[in-house]
């Protein structure tokens, strides 16, 4: 039985319609198309995703272990009761909270610059009344 020979030589080979170079073609390709040409052939492929409707619901509801929508209607777990129907007063739902606004490094430079400010003044006041033999409110 002979082993068999794997070679790992890849080839070079230019596109049929617009000529660009295309790397890695197998040993046996005779004829290569890129693929901006394969794009152009078939069409750029649409990003659209389906938008999501509002339900009116806060995100989570279906984890809830009871939750009562506006309209009276109960759901245990996502599950709607028709049976409860009306029988418990809406759930009150508190906003969500927004998370606090990031700093840019302008801002967080000034705002260390002015630190270091009032820390040298202190220290440059604590020498004064040092030198003046001054204990400060004593």
């Amino acid at each position: 039985m002979k082993p068999i020979k794997r070679v790992k030589s890849y080839k070079t080979l230019n596109c049929r319609k617009c000529s660009r170079a295309v790397h890695n073609c197998g040993e046996r390709a005779t004829a290569v198309i890129c693929s901006i040409c394969t794009m152009i052939a078939v069409g750029f492929p649409e990003e659209s995703k389906p938008k999501r409707k509002p339900s009116g619901r806060p995100s989570g509801w279906h984890f809830m272990k009871e939750f009562v929508d506006k309209d009276g209607k109960v759901f245990h777990k996502g599950k709607e009761q028709p049976k409860l129907k009306g029988t418990l007063p809406p759930t009150k739902v508190a906003p969500k909270k927004k998370p606090a606004k990031r700093r840019t490094k302008e801002e967080i430079l000034l705002a260390r610059n002015a630190e270091k400010k009032a820390a040298l003044k202190q220290a440059v006041k604590k020498q004064k009344d040092f030198i003046n033999h001054t204990l400060g409110d004593v």
